[in-house]
């Protein structure tokens, strides 16, 4: 296990996904001030449509268009006005990467929604969600699998010296492997997606994508074994929603990373949590667990528990940096 490269270094935080505010040329400079070691994309949902990561993903996806109707996705003839603002906004947001992180050198991060969370949010045109018809969610995967090829390709391209990090957002993924998701009646429930169908598109997802990949879960019950066997060098998730570590345990001894989420997105106590807390969060979880510590900095990034778009943005700033620094309190132990 001591000799896994991962690839993030020693020590790392990042964040999530979503942050606040509309102003993409300041939050990337944050995130590339606060984040130095594992920078990601980040994602401003108050821009409105197409600027979420299910806005965002719809723009990625090849020859399956998406519009909104009646505020949701839903799968469309043609592209259409919708899909060309999702596509411009994140066109200027790697613009803007390139122009910000011209000459990073290490690992950034970039998320999508994963195939199982898209078909359990998307419409069919004749109404009802994807996640009905296996048919349209193995033809849903095999889009998205082409436009992260693209996806990854761009953002090598706008930043040659840095290595792309993959994450691929399934909050949905329980629900949809219990067969929780609603109908839209609200009466029933869609019919359970089954483990093996799951893991076979997401290992597809995780190959096409031809990068390190992690699935971020921020849900009860986040099916690790099933994670772990697709191929995904790590799995993101919510601290505060582990009930059971002995499925985490088994998972990170088989070579799991974790990315921890240990800060809170908001405070019911109106401050950040400072490094020491957070640190001591993913420190005590990795105690519990028995590993040795002297693997904790190398296998464990530190991040939010989710993302940020409902915190002040002084509140999110101050999360970020207290997620670095209890990142560096970890790797100096």
């Amino acid at each position: 296990m001591s000799d896994q490269a991962w690839p993030w270094p020693a020590g790392a935080a990042t964040g999530i996904g979503s942050l606040p505010g509309t102003d993409i040329a300041e939050a990337q400079r944050i995130v590339l001030g606060e984040l130095p070691a594992l920078p990601h994309l980040p994602e401003l949902p108050a821009r409105g449509p197409g600027a979420d990561v299910l806005g965002r993903t719809a723009g990625l996806l090849v020859e399956l268009p998406m519009e909104l109707y009646a505020a949701r996705w839903r799968v469309a003839p043609r592209p259409g006005r919708d899909l060309r603002r999702a596509r411009d906004l994140m066109e200027r947001d790697l613009d803007q990467l390139a122009e910000q992180a011209e000459e990073y050198a290490g690992p950034i991060k970039v998320q999508v929604a994963g195939p199982f969370t898209l078909a359990a949010s998307v419409e069919l045109p004749i109404g009802g969600r994807m996640v009905r018809d296996p048919g349209a969610v193995r033809d849903l995967a095999g889009s998205l699998a082409e436009g992260l090829r693209g996806h990854v390709a761009a953002v090598a391209r706008r930043l040659p010296r840095a290595s792309v990090l993959l994450q691929l957002d399934e909050p949905a993924l329980p629900a949809v492997l219990a067969g929780r998701v609603p109908t839209e009646s609200g009466l029933g429930t869609y019919r359970a997606v089954e483990p093996g169908d799951a893991r076979a598109l997401l290992a597809m997802l995780v190959e096409a994508a031809g990068v390190p990949t992690v699935v971020h879960c921020c849900a009860p019950d986040v099916p690790l074994e099933l994670i772990r066997s697709t191929g995904a060098v790590g799995v993101a998730l919510d601290l505060s929603l582990v009930t059971d570590l002995d499925p985490l345990g088994e998972a990170l001894d088989a070579g799991l990373g974790l990315l921890a989420g240990a800060a809170p997105t908001s405070s019911p106590v109106g401050r950040a949590p400072t490094s020491a807390e957070v640190a001591d969060r993913v420190r005590t979880l990795w105690d519990r667990l028995g590993f040795p510590r002297r693997r904790l900095a190398e296998q464990v990034v530190v991040t939010p528990a989710c993302g940020l778009a409902g915190a002040t943005p002084a509140y999110a700033r101050a999360v970020l940096a207290a997620c670095r620094d209890a990142g560096r309190r970890l790797s100096e132990e």
